[in-house]
Parts: structure tokens; C-alpha cells; sequence
């Protein structure tokens, strides 16, 4: 978590979330392991984030890119059938836009939903996972007002109304640590050998480790509709959100 390099591929996505495009070079090119690039802008999931979608284009050839699989460095999954460019090739990486963008806020709608519920209700989160556009997260809550759905809802959105910067940070792994609170999960999910840690700090609310793609402010995450809390055991709610456009 909050390293730029991953195996042998630059990570960009994490340097510049807005980057859709750029030029690199494939490393390795398996249809069974994945495509293996110097340079990319691809998330490759991790966090309750799903992997990105796009395609790579070389020597007027396209290759549609289905997601990532993880490993020593970040395999790029071809869809079935697709092309391989051989290692050395120079392409064309692009990011689908419109997905990535609509994760972005979908990860920094849940931020600003565990900021709210951390900071109100002390409760710690126990589990989440997103697709673009809606959510889910877990918390450690045994009770709840009768009026939490709706309370949550109102709190969610006027922290995006605030209109609040999300700035992130790379800091040594002590350093990080010693911050207060930077962990907001039951478990410690940091690997005990990252020696550094990125911070996704919305300024005001929310300071937490995080290795995601966040939008650059809260008001860019839009309205937010809590849709159901449900109880899942007897000191956990799981809390479903959606994004409305």
C-alpha cells in the first residue's frame, strides 16, 4: 500500500488518478498468466476496489483489458481470445473513463461514510466491497438508533456538500502509523513488510491508509443514497449506498 512501483511496472494510477492514457512498453505477454507492462495507469484492485478496465493498442491492433491479476507484478488480463503484443512491443494503454471515474467516487463516498460513522459512532469497519456506482460497508455496531438510515444519509451528504479536499500522501511506515486513528479497519490490513503507507486524508474528516483511486474533492462524488442498513450478525451493520446522477 502506497508504493509507486509494483514488481517490475510503474504504478501511474496512483501518482495521477485522473490519467487515462500513455505510452509504455510490454515486459511479458502469456495469454494464460497476462500482459506485463514497464509503465501503467491500470488499478489493479485491492481494497473492496475492482480492478480497471481498458484496452492497450499497438501497430494498429487492439487488446480489450478484463482486469489484473496480482502477483510480483501486475498481470493485465486479456479478454478471451484477444491479441497478445510480444514482450518489447511499445502500446497504447488507456483506462475506461467512465468506470474508473464512477469507483473513484464510489471509494471516496465510502470514505466520507466511514469518516461520518467513525467520528459519530466510533465504530470500526469490518468489511466493504464496491462495483461502480454502489457499495457496501460493514461496521462494528451492535445497536443503532431507529433513525440511523436516514441520519447517515443527511451526514454523508453534507460532507460532500462541503465540498472538503481528498489529498493523499506516502509516508514512512512508522511515521504513519504513529498517526492517530489511521487505521479504521478491525484488522491491521498494512503488510508487515510495506515500508511505506499512502494516506487518503478528505482534510477535516477522514484520515485513514489507503492504496485506492479517490476523487481530487467530496462534491465531486455527488448526491448519496443510503439504500438499506442491514444487521448481520449481532454487533455488525452493513450499511449499502448507491450513487444517484
Amino acid at each position: 500500500m502506497g508504493v509507486t512501483q509494483h514488481g517490475r511496472t510503474h504504478r501511474l494510477d496512483l501518482a495521477d488518478p485522473t490519467l487515462r492514457e500513455w505510452t509504455c512498453t510490454v515486459l511479458h505477454a502469456d495469454a494464460e498468466q497476462g500482459i506485463v507492462l514497464d509503465r501503467s495507469a491500470f488499478y489493479p484492485g485491492g481494497g473492496g476496489q475492482p480492478p480497471d478496465h481498458g484496452v492497450l493498442l499497438w501497430q494498429g491492433v487492439q487488446t480489450r483489458i478484463v482486469g489484473t491479476r496480482k502477483g510480483d507484478d501486475p498481470y493485465l488480463i486479456p479478454a478471451e481470445g484477444g491479441p497478445l503484443p510480444p514482450a518489447g512491443t511499445e502500446v497504447v494503454g488507456a483506462v475506461e473513463d467512465e468506470r474508473r471515474t464512477r469507483l473513484m467516487r464510489t471509494h471516496s463516498g465510502l470514505h466520507v461514510l466511514c469518516g461520518v460513522v467513525f467520528r459519530d459512532f466510533g465504530a470500526l469497519v469490518t468489511g466493504n466491497s464496491m462495483e461502480p456506482g454502489e457499495a457496501r460497508m460493514d461496521f462494528n455496531l451492535p445497536e443503532v438508533p431507529p433513525d440511523f438510515k436516514s441520519r447517515i444519509e443527511e451526514l454523508v451528504n453534507a460532507e460532500v456538500a462541503a465540498d472538503r479536499s481528498v489529498a493523499t500522501r506516502v509516508l514512512p511506515r512508522t511515521e504513519a502509523l504513529a498517526l492517530p486513528d489511521i487505521i479504521r479497519t478491525q484488522s491491521n490490513l498494512i503488510p508487515p513488510d510495506e515500508q511505506e503507507v499512502r494516506i487518503v486524508d478528505i482534510v477535516g474528516l477522514d484520515v485513514q491508509a489507503d492504496g485506492g483511486t479517490h476523487v481530487a474533492s467530496t462534491a465531486q462524488i455527488g448526491k448519496v443514497q443510503v439504500v438499506k442498513v442491514e444487521s448481520k450478525g449481532r454487533a455488525n451493520r452493513r450499511v449499502r449506498v448507491r450513487l444517484v446522477d
